[in-house]
């Protein structure tokens, strides 16, 4: 699938892909025009067949996806995405990293939580203004624009090792410590690289979320606890040693690294 990424638009002068998948008419207009008199492309759709075929023909550079849809909810496609979009019949591993944010109706911290669990990289419930979704949209799409800064103005070297494992900055991928890639989102990839720029300290949940740039629904204790997990998950068996929970403190990443 051919793609130009965020900062390849930004380069050329092209708006920001995103498309919309929300079944009630009204609010698919309403978002839509936000999002077009803010500068982005945008292409909207009502349910999950469409979006598959939306994708299928042009990928995007962000998604945002209802949750109470005909069929396939949003939290589903959610899901998908993250393993790649087999289910959609589109295998394409840049699904498992591509931007997303749920807007629903259900913004109980449950209903946060599980958006978040399932790969969301924001959760913004209903009613909303239209100035807090674009400031989430322009937040997501920042993350994944940025390369992280370096502490107090030191130069940034491009790959990190620690405990086998190498996460490349430049590219924002992640490698085990047999050579594979692992898919990360953008705010675990964020969150990992707060990690990694503090080693051996504790650092707070509320200093976690500024550090990482993170914007995940109401910021909330939980709001992070889920992000650590989902983070955790994806560094292996070794990771409950690895990040480690100091009760009524926050986390301090254990391992030595090495920047290369």
């Amino acid at each position: 699938m051919t793609d130009v990424t965020v900062r390849e638009a930004e380069l050329q002068d092209l708006p920001v892909r995103i498309l919309v998948v929300e079944d009630d008419p009204g609010m698919r207009t309403l978002l839509t025009r936000a999002l077009q008199a803010d500068g982005y492309r945008v292409r909207a759709v009502p349910d999950a067949r469409a979006m598959w075929q939306a994708l299928e023909t042009e990928t995007a550079d962000l998604l945002i996806l209802d949750v109470m849809m005909p069929g396939m909810n949003g939290l589903d496609l959610c899901r998908n995405l993250r393993q790649g979009g087999v289910k959609g019949g589109l295998e394409d591993e840049t699904f498992t990293s591509m931007p997303i944010i749920i807007v629903s109706a259900r913004g109980e911290e449950l209903d946060r939580v599980l958006g978040l669990e399932l790969g969301a990289d924001d959760y913004v419930a209903k009613p909303f203004g239209q100035k807090e979704l674009l400031a989430r949209v322009r937040a997501v799409l920042r993350r994944g624009q940025q390369a992280p800064v370096a502490a107090a103005g030191r130069p940034r070297r491009e790959v990190i090792n620690f405990a086998g494992w190498s996460l490349d900055l430049r590219r924002r991928e992640l490698f085990d410590p047999n050579g594979a890639t692992v898919e990360i989102s953008g705010a675990e990839h964020d969150l990992l690289v707060s990690f990694l720029d503090n080693p051996q300290r504790v650092i707070g949940r509320d200093r976690l979320l500024e550090l990482s740039r993170t914007r995940l629904g109401d910021v909330s204790d939980r709001s992070i606890d889920v992000l650590v997990s989902r983070l955790r998950r994806k560094l292996g068996s070794e990771s409950e040693s690895l990040i480690r929970t100091v009760r009524g403190q926050g986390y301090i990443f254990t391992a030595p690294i090495e920047r290369v």
